[in-house]
């Protein structure tokens, strides 16, 4: 259930190794070890290539594609998917038309994200982890059918699959990675999350770990670099605005987020197929999770700094009661009025005693 989450700590971050279509980093002690994979979308780019200037694809070809590691891997996560993926679908989809008059788009593309600083993106995500979380993973940027992206098995050989798209710029790619990169983080140092909430009653737990999906909103802060950085600084005008709007409603999701959390404590949502039906509802493009999960740390970060707002991602119970004492500190104030999590939900969860008080 849990997308992303916590903690601090920076690293200077040195590149090791670099090769066309492979790109290796890692940090001293082992903290990040991270490489570009790109060897799916040279093969399908070198058949491009091929038809472009009229010479028959042969076995050999496809033999190339077929063997690298971002494409074994892809037809692995569709087949666990229980999705179709065939050698035969994808070579027709290779062979199309439409992908051939991309062919000139996809490489610059491939060309200026392979120039993407990782280095840079795993330091964003780690200033919001904590000291020892590890980042291991590879960066798979593939030209394929579907156009979406992913993070595959973070928990054991973490990949994160990127949809080869034109229309993403490089420092649309970096922001993407560090996003998912402090997915991959958190899931390293998950034990002590699941420690914080491990005594809790059973409906107030599962509340708990849904509460977990906040990371994706504490992922949107640290790709963005800080919490005076808009989140889509570097996006086209559009997704900015759709964000905008989105950030506007906080007033209105975050009461929807606690009814949900008070029904799945209350076992009004029995079942985790009912929580799961429910809680999907809040993903959305970026929905409540990212935006509710981004401005409440934002006012946390603000208000109590960052080595608070780390904390906070370990234990979903100080991150109710610590955004309550930021915003109402925010309120008295006077300017925006933030709406706070109710008293109801603090005792259900027992977020008073996650802080003392």
């Amino acid at each position: 259930m849990r997308r992303s989450g916590p903690v601090l700590a920076g690293a200077l971050l040195g590149l090791l190794a670099a090769a066309p279509a492979a790109r290796a980093q890692q940090a001293p002690g082992g903290r990040l070890q991270i490489r570009l994979d790109a060897s799916e979308d040279e093969a399908v780019l070198a058949i491009l290539g091929r038809r472009q200037e009229g010479r028959a694809v042969d076995s050999a070809d496809w033999g190339r594609l077929f063997a690298t590691e971002p494409y074994r891997r892809l037809k692995q996560r569709e087949a666990g998917m229980g999705r179709a993926f065939s050698d035969a679908d994808f070579q027709r989809f290779v062979l199309s038309d439409s992908l051939l008059a991309r062919a000139t788009d996809l490489r610059q593309t491939l060309d200026d994200w392979q120039r993407a600083d990782l280095t840079a993106a795993a330091a964003r995500a780690f200033a919001y982890l904590p000291a020892d979380a590890v980042i291991r993973a590879t960066v798979f940027p593939v030209i394929k059918p579907q156009t979406n992206s992913f993070v595959f098995e973070p928990e054991t050989d973490a990949a994160i699959f990127l949809y080869l798209n034109p229309a993403e710029t490089e420092p649309q790619f970096e922001n993407t990675v560090a996003h998912e990169l402090h997915h991959i983080g958190y899931a390293s140092v998950e034990a002590r999350f699941d420690s914080a909430i491990a005594g809790l009653p059973s409906g107030a737990h599962a509340a708990a770990e849904w509460m977990g999906a906040f990371g994706e909103g504490f992922a949107m802060l640290a790709a963005a670099g800080g919490p005076d950085m808009h989140p889509h600084a570097s996006s086209p005008p559009e997704e900015r605005e759709r964000w905008d709007r989105d950030v506007a409603n906080f007033g209105h999701d975050l009461p929807v987020l606690q009814r949900f959390f008070l029904d799945v404590a209350a076992g009004r949502l029995g079942t985790p197929e009912e929580r799961q039906r429910v809680a999907m509802t809040f993903f959305g493009v970026q929905g409540p999770w990212y935006t509710v999960g981004w401005k409440m740390a934002v006012v946390i970060e603000h208000r109590f700094g960052r080595d608070r707002l780390i904390l906070c991602m370990l234990d979903p119970r100080a991150l109710l009661v610590s955004y309550n004492q930021a915003a109402a500190g925010l309120n008295r104030l006077g300017g925006e009025q933030l709406p706070l999590w109710s008293d109801e939900l603090l005792r259900v969860m027992g977020a008073r005693d996650a802080t003392g008080r």
